[in-house]
């Protein structure tokens, strides 16, 4: 797990998600790029908001490579719950995601400079869990990039109805058109009523 092409195969995957993430900002007004979709007020620039302060802190802090943005979030004490999964109407679009990016920018510098096996500690995890190595932090950003990036996948399909894994790929069926879809929705919905009256 040393290898260089480890370390290659990781960050493709890492890149591939975080391309994702933004990809579902594209062609979305103000409004809906930060309109809660869920009860719980998931939105889609909150997302990649969180995403950014979460690189900046696993790749910067924890390798002894600190950001000043992402002091606000390793210091987080709880007073404002989830500051760091909306965005205020005075942050852009533009100032989050170049945060984002940058914080990629920094991630990727921390990546190629550090072996996979490089000690770091995450001092907001507790006791003997926040001993980790630059391969434990990968895939666990990994992880969460690609589960938010399916959060956004859901955001927004409720938007506008637009789906898919990302450019060029959308990961969809052939000819799936609205009629096709709506004809699959109504079979999933009645085998949800066969089970449920089972």
């Amino acid at each position: 797990m040393t290898s260089p092409d480890a370390k290659a195969d990781l960050q493709r995957y890492l890149q591939s998600a975080r391309d994702a993430l933004l990809w579902k900002l594209e062609g979305l007004s103000e409004y809906d790029v930060r309109r809660p979709m869920t009860a719980t007020g998931t939105n889609l620039l909150g997302l990649v908001k969180h995403l950014a302060h979460v690189e900046l802190g696993y790749f910067g802090e924890t390798f002894g490579r600190p950001v000043p943005e992402a002091v606000g979030w390793i210091e987080d004490d709880g007073s404002d719950p989830n500051w760091d999964m909306w965005a205020t109407a005075a942050e852009s679009r533009d100032e989050i995601v170049g945060m984002y990016r940058g914080a990629w920018a920094h991630a990727d510098a921390t990546i190629a400079a550090l072996p996979l096996d490089a000690p770091g500690r995450v001092p907001w995890w507790p006791g003997d869990r926040a001993s980790v190595t630059l391969h434990r932090v990968l895939v666990h950003v990994i992880a969460e990039t690609d589960r938010h990036a399916g959060h956004a996948d859901v955001v927004r399909e409720l938007i506008d109805g637009a789906a898919g894994l990302r450019p060029g790929n959308d990961n969809l069926p052939d000819g799936a058109d609205q009629d096709w879809w709506a004809r699959y929705r109504d079979r999933l919905e009645q085998a949800a009523r066969e089970a449920g009256t089972a």
